[in-house]
């Protein structure tokens, strides 16, 4: 058999039935063999980071690794954005490369120095070791099986991320016996878990759960990783404690459940910083605690609360951070199962925290994302913070909606009124321009002709624009709202706030933007564009239109992230940042001092 045929072969009886693919000569072969193998779907990007971060989508959707195929030299080092998102945020993916042949190849010899030998070669390996879990050269035919069975294992278990294998063209090309490879025991990687000890953890957990006052549960997107969801669900309703969800994780639970509690962070709401702030337990699992949820002034993140931290992965709770006070290396399923356990032996009483779960639901009611001055129609402009909640409110509960970075994540994050059932996606360590739209590539070919919603800034879109056209060809359900606010926000809001002058974030600046109208019609597809008092209507227009549309929203572009952490000016001139529980627009120090049940910190 041939050894591209045999790789083909082996991803389909692994699982893998998704491929997203540019061609190129020096993965010809591998190109074939996917290309016509009868249970593998190829979807043909027109830009390698699209590919990837195509497949990123695809295995968020599905929590089922995708192939990425691509060719050598430029064409993998394209991938190497999409890549790098997927190792940030635990994503699984195969990345499968062509190579030159091995006579042409720098690696077959000892010459220092030498940039390239073949031809368009680049030595990707050593570009892609340190944001993948595993990444070979398959220089010789026979070890096939034990890489393509060690990547597939690495890059679903214990933390999940992307693996990567470079097989020269004449590797591809040559005959291979399966029963003549040897192949991969995974013993040779066993996660580090803490698994002998997990049944006295979690029965010293539920003890502190009922010992304490202010007891809060923080998830995050490890939760979807684990295939924890039901696991959780169980938990938080024997348990009965304030539910609060970590960045990329707010459709672990629903926004209007009796035990939502808020989504705390930097860019967060106030209801979730004051819960998780005035927290004397946190209890944290399947988040990382990034700079994001912890802030800059990490030092008083739930300074009160003793921590118990539960990941997959032992670096995470070694961090210079936030050192938790009982790190738990474990899967976030194994844990939920244990834990669900020993609640059930203690007769652990739900209601115990009843006054203050309605404490935590009284400050989500009390500081709701939107606002009514959101509401006001500026002429043709919609604020995003009304765009956002309408159009969420028109969302039915199996949609799944794909931001990107900027507005389109954190207005989203701040402000969705999420369905019990919906998937909110977004990339958190990476954050590239450029990840909505073939994000949504991926999550479209997931769904199988239902429907995906896909929120993406006007600066965003233009770095991968060429997948309107993989859009086009396959005339997915896909509804791409682009948020015009006139430029880069995030880049008009900084340099607003830290020099008081702008250089390449709008038009006047120096950076202009074409139309998303007349670019669709260039694609040859429907379009809208979603303005002025009736936007609303033209919301629900576009999402009961049938197969894909493209709407452009035309949104206030004065309307900055509120609230947010921002640096405060005291009074000696002393720039300081604030703790979570003091967001800006700040509050009135007295409605700030109302909201604490922990002492506050001088200023």
């Amino acid at each position: 058999m041939k050894l591209s045929d045999y790789v083909a072969e082996r991803l389909v009886e692994h699982g893998i039935s998704q491929v997203f693919m540019v061609t190129g000569g020096g993965a010809m072969h591998l190109n074939d063999s996917f290309g016509h193998h009868p249970r593998l779907t190829c979807v043909f990007n027109h830009h390698e980071q699209a590919a990837a971060i195509a497949a990123e989508g695809y295995a968020r959707v599905t929590n089922r690794p995708a192939l990425v195929n691509v060719t050598t030299g430029p064409g993998a080092i394209n991938a190497l954005t999409g890549v790098y998102g997927a190792w940030t945020d635990s994503i699984p993916m195969l990345v499968v490369s062509g190579q030159v042949k091995r006579e042409t190849l720098m690696a077959t010899y000892d010459l220092p120095g030498l940039r390239q030998l073949g031809d368009q070669e680049a030595d990707v390996i050593p570009m892609v070791q340190g944001i993948t879990k595993y990444a070979a050269l398959v220089s010789d035919p026979t070890s096939i099986r034990y890489h393509v069975e060690k990547a597939l294992c690495l890059a679903t278990s214990g933390r999940p991320g992307p693996c990567w294998l470079d097989i020269p063209i004449d590797v591809q090309a040559s005959q291979v016996t399966h029963e003549r490879m040897n192949g991969y025991d995974p013993a040779e990687d066993r996660p580090p878990y803490q698994l002998t000890e997990l049944p006295r953890l979690c029965e010293e957990i539920v003890g502190r759960v009922q010992r304490a006052k202010r007891p809060v549960l923080l998830v995050g997107s490890g939760i979807h990783l684990a295939g924890a969801h039901a696991a959780l669900e169980t938990v938080i309703r024997k348990a009965g404690i304030p539910v609060a969800l970590a960045w990329t994780a707010i459709d672990l639970l629903a926004s209007d459940d009796p035990l939502y509690a808020g989504r705390p962070g930097t860019v967060g709401d106030r209801a979730g910083n004051f819960s998780v702030q005035n927290s004397d337990l946190l209890l944290v699992i399947g988040s990382r605690l990034n700079i994001r949820q912890v802030s800059y002034n990490w030092r008083t993140f739930a300074r009160c609360a003793f921590k118990i931290q539960v990941d997959a992965d032992p670096a995470e709770l070694n961090k210079p951070t936030i050192k938790p006070d009982l790190p738990i290396c474990c899967d976030a399923k194994v844990f939920l199962n244990e834990l669900h356990a020993q609640i059930e032996r203690t007769h652990h009483d739900a209601a115990q925290h009843h006054t203050w779960v309605e404490w935590c639901r009284e400050r989500v009611r009390r500081y709701p994302a939107v606002l009514p001055r959101h509401r006001v129609v500026r002429g043709r402009f919609v604020n995003p913070y009304d765009f956002v909640d309408r159009l969420f409110g028109h969302l039915a509960s199996d949609d799944v909606v794909m931001c990107g970075d900027g507005s389109a994540s954190v207005v989203t994050f701040q402000a969705a009124r999420v369905k019990q059932g919906q998937r909110i996606i977004g990339n958190s360590g990476c954050a590239a321009m450029g990840y909505d739209l073939p994000a949504a590539v991926g999550a479209a070919a997931a769904r199988g002709g239902k429907r995906v919603i896909c929120i993406a800034g006007d600066g965003s879109v233009q770095l991968n624009l060429q997948e309107l056209q993989t859009l086009a060809h396959h005339r997915w359900p896909l509804k791409l709202f682009v948020l015009n606010n006139g430029g880069y926000l995030s880049m008009r809001m900084t340099q607003t706030s830290f020099f008081k002058r702008l250089v390449g974030e709008s038009p006047q600046s120096g950076i202009s933007f074409p139309s998303m109208v007349a670019l669709a019609e260039a694609y040859g597809l429907p379009h809208s564009t979603i303005e002025g008092p009736e936007f609303e209507r033209s919301i629900v227009s576009a999402l009961e239109s049938p197969g894909p549309m493209v709407s452009e929203v035309m949104l206030d572009p004065a309307q900055e992230f509120e609230p947010k952490l921002s640096s405060k000016v005291l009074p000696d001139g002393r720039i300081v940042s604030p703790p979570l529980e003091d967001l800006a627009p700040f509050l009135d120090r007295e409605e700030l001092r109302s909201n604490l049940i922990i002492p506050p910190l001088a200023e």
